[in-house]
């Protein structure tokens, strides 16, 4: 990547499936991704558990000795439902508070797949960013075509006028975890001119007036 400023990632939240899915593939690229953190010397944050892709991707980054660190509902833990979590485990009161805090402890974010949880982790976080309220790159992890169907749908959005070209840019894909990875280093965040005018602080009573026009 020469020429091109990398960022520092020390930590990524990976969103993923409590399922294994189908496709052997999607087990092989969990585990493959933990390994890929693990050389990097990336820790992971993710969502608790020992179950389906996250409890592969989870295992294999602690396997090479990174801090895993798991952001659970306390629902979740009554009557073990999830399974141990492989590292330590922060236990939270809602699933709001758990996405809160994932924003905040985390350089960067991947998707693999998964069902309606993942998808809303994935899209509240490139709304997120969209919102300004934080600048961390974004990306999914295409194995085998899983996210074909979402990103031409986005694509879709795109032509339709529903998503901006400049919005468009903040969910990266790739189809090899390193790839991925690279991609989220080179990331290089373009805040919508006017989005950035608000103001996200706690004290702030108001937001500023926004140009009605924007797609959002």
């Amino acid at each position: 990547m020469e020429g091109v400023s990398v960022r520092k990632i020390k930590k990524i939240c990976v969103f993923c499936g409590a399922n294994s899915g189908k496709d052997v593939a999607f087990v092989n690229a969990a585990f493959h991704l933990g390994e890929v953190l693990g050389k990097r010397k990336i820790d992971l944050v993710y969502g608790g558990g020992k179950l389906g892709l996250m409890g592969c991707v989870s295992t294999a980054v602690a396997q090479h000795e990174r801090q895993v660190l798991g952001i659970i509902p306390s629902a979740f833990t009554i009557n073990n439902l999830v399974g141990e979590t492989c590292g330590k485990e922060i236990k939270v009161a809602t699933m709001q508070e758990r996405l809160v805090m994932m924003m905040e402890l985390s350089d960067a974010f991947i998707a693999l797949p998964g069902g309606f949880g993942t998808l809303e982790e994935l899209f509240q976080m490139i709304s997120w960013a969209q919102l300004n309220i934080h600048s961390k790159p974004i990306g999914v992890l295409n194995i085998n075509g899983f996210f074909n169907g979402l990103l031409s749908f986005v694509d879709h959005a795109v032509k339709q006028e529903f998503i901006t070209p400049r919005a468009r840019k903040i969910l990266i894909s790739a189809t090899t975890a390193d790839e991925l990875v690279d991609k989220l280093q080179a990331f290089r965040f373009e805040p919508d001119p006017a989005l950035s005018k608000l103001k996200w602080s706690p004290s702030s009573s108001q937001k500023e007036k926004l140009d009605l026009t924007l797609r959002l």
